[in-house]
């Protein structure tokens, strides 16, 4: 399928990595569609005048990612308007750092179910439509925490590993199908969740650094934009990091 005709869905797409992926394949020309769980629509309406200025076809719309009935609704609309999905990039992610003896069942139990379970959600809802095609990218959207640890995010470390794990059974089952299945794993990207941080932490990180700076959302989007492409066409099951060496 040209770049131009596809149909791309990015889950957490109306800031940081995600806006520089709906923007990345709005380049090219597809038809963008991302979902969001903001609490106002300011961000979303952003990424949506952006993609729009570039003349492409785009919708935004608020999803809960870990509801699986409203995720099956909403891609039931998709392929329904659409008439196919090429391209979904599962990026929907929460953090709720906490020392684990501090750490709440809430706080264990919301990052599993954004980040961990709304990539189940996506994937499942999106697979029966691929495997109809017999063709389709999915990337799914780790952290270098998922690899490394984190203090203080034992939740948020153990629902990236796990999408990690969930990639390469998926592969196994959809490399038939003709659909591909990866994910990438940011490191130190300058987004929100970032500046979040504590100066100190902030320092700690950037001394683990190789590269010895942080890293732009722009960057992470061409490495899903690649996977999508068919110069990307072998391959499956892997884990791409991006991460300017603090994990090798």
């Amino acid at each position: 399928m040209p770049e131009s005709k596809r149909v791309v869905v990015i889950t957490g797409g109306s800031k940081g990595i995600g806006r520089a992926i709906c923007l990345r394949f709005a380049r090219e020309g597809a038809s963008v569609l991302f979902v969001h769980y903001d609490p106002d629509d300011v961000s979303a309406n952003e990424t949506l005048r952006l993609l729009e200025s570039m003349d492409v076809r785009a919708k935004a719309e608020k999803l809960d990612v870990s509801s699986f009935g409203d995720v099956e609704e909403f891609f039931r609309e998709v392929v329904g308007e659409f008439q196919r999905i090429d391209v979904l990039v599962n990026n929907s992610g929460i953090t709720r750092d906490a020392l684990l003896m501090r750490m709440s069942e809430s706080q264990w139990d919301q990052s599993i179910s954004v980040n961990l379970k709304g990539v189940f959600n996506c994937t499942r809802a999106v697979a029966r439509s691929m495997i109809k095609k017999r063709s389709g990218r999915i990337i799914n959207i780790s952290s270098v925490a998922g690899e490394i640890g984190n203090i203080g995010q034992a939740n948020y470390a153990a629902s990236k590993a796990g999408i990690m794990g969930f990639t390469k059974s998926v592969a196994r089952e959809l490399a038939t199908r003709g659909i591909t299945v990866n994910a990438v794993a940011p490191g130190f990207i300058d987004t929100d969740m970032t500046k979040n941080l504590p100066d100190k932490a902030k320092e700690i990180f950037m001394s683990q650094i190789p590269m010895g700076r942080i890293g732009e959302p722009g960057e992470v989007a061409e490495v899903v934009y690649w996977l999508a492409s068919e110069g990307a066409s072998y391959v499956t099951g892997q884990v791409i990091h991006v991460n300017g060496g603090l994990y090798m």
